[in-house]
């Protein structure tokens, strides 16, 4: 009777592919099951793209079935616990690598993977760790309409600081990640002498831009429709989200030149009964072959620059590796980042109360 039951819950569980339904099952019950890996990525385009990049290809390759479900949006957390209470709700996740990684290796929670550059021929140096390989690339960028400023528009945070030269409505995001680098980049500091950020230096640029900024906006949904509206003329968003608004039809034109890239890349909760396949999984995905399918889906770029000898040129342009636009941008440093996140995020909460 009891191997009636579970075969009939590996039959429902394979059906469903979802996390709602594996929540149901038995830990143990899950954790037998060698032949599959639940993957949590951020859903949306996401899904579609890392299904055809990643997920379907892996599944071909190896046999291993690969449900995929959408994680929360700040990931560590639900990370940690998993860990801790060694319930695994899933394998593999996506984690970013200024905002994520620095805290998860120094807390232990990272299964080891034994990653190296050298096993990625073409890899940017910094989207590997020896726990985390970065797998896709976003950059927060500035964006205006080319309605009301046509192709002169501002080129840099110091010009999105000159209200006098480009008057308008603004827009920033409500957090001091980027935001700080933005306020530093507007007020003089070469992009190469960010860090350690100068954070009274910045918070004093801010205050020059705070009455001139109409939204602080929160998610990246909220971003694109700001600009792809028109409700405001430039915005610091996600290049994604710009992208977006531009295939939408908008006039709206993306500035490269200082902008903050952010890597996305898959880490394993230490520990979980599907180790072995998860790993493998990993570093299937570090091939320019994967990483430059979903390029046509989503425009976020490879980590793994030999993915541009098989994305067309008018595509590539798009994406943040392309080597002319990756060139006028800086990785945000997760070093500092880490050790000074929480100080950054109550003083910019308490200057924006002011």
């Amino acid at each position: 009777m009891k191997d009636s039951i579970d075969a009939q819950r590996r039959k429902l569980l394979m059906a469903a592919g979802g996390l709602t339904v594996a929540m149901l099952l038995p830990k143990s019950l899950r954790a037998a099951d060698a032949k599959q890996i639940v993957v949590a990525d951020p859903g949306g385009p996401y899904s579609g793209a890392y299904r055809k990049a990643f997920y379907d290809p892996f599944e071909k390759k190896t046999g291993i079935k690969v449900v995929n479900v959408s994680r929360e949006a700040q990931p560590a957390a639900q990370f940690r616990a998993m860990v801790e209470t060694k319930n695994y709700i899933w394998d593999v996740t996506t984690l970013t690598l200024s905002a994520d990684v620095p805290v998860l290796e120094a807390r232990g929670l990272l299964e080891p993977i034994g990653l190296k550059v050298s096993d990625f021929p073409g890899i940017m140096p910094d989207a590997v760790t020896p726990d985390w390989l970065g797998v896709d690339v976003y950059s927060t960028v500035l964006a205006y309409r080319t309605d009301k400023y046509g192709e002169n528009g501002p080129k840099s945070w110091a010009d999105f600081w000159d209200v006098k030269r480009f008057p308008g409505r603004r827009s920033l995001r409500r957090n001091p990640i980027d935001t700080l680098e933005e306020a530093l980049l507007a007020d003089g500091v070469p992009i190469n002498k960010l860090y350690p950020l100068d954070l009274n230096r910045a918070f004093l640029s801010l205050d020059r831009i705070k009455e001139h900024i109409a939204v602080w906006w929160t998610s990246g949904a909220q971003s694109m429709q700001l600009i792809q509206s028109g409700e405001v003329d430039m915005i610091g968003l996600w290049n994604g989200r710009a992208q977006a608004a531009i295939d939408g039809g908008a006039p709206v034109k993306i500035v490269w030149n200082q902008g903050m890239y952010s890597i996305e890349g898959w880490g394993i909760p230490k520990g979980t009964p599907n180790a072995e396949a998860a790993k493998a999984f990993v570093r299937f995905c570090g091939d320019p072959k994967r990483q430059s399918d979903f390029t046509d889906t989503l425009a976020y770029g490879p980590t793994n620059l030999k993915a541009y000898e098989m994305i067309p040129p008018k595509r590539a342009a798009l994406l943040p590796t392309s080597p002319n636009n990756l060139k006028g941008m800086i990785l945000p440093s997760p070093e500092w980042w880490h050790r000074n996140r929480e100080n950054a995020i109550e003083r910019f909460n308490a200057w924006l109360l002011k």
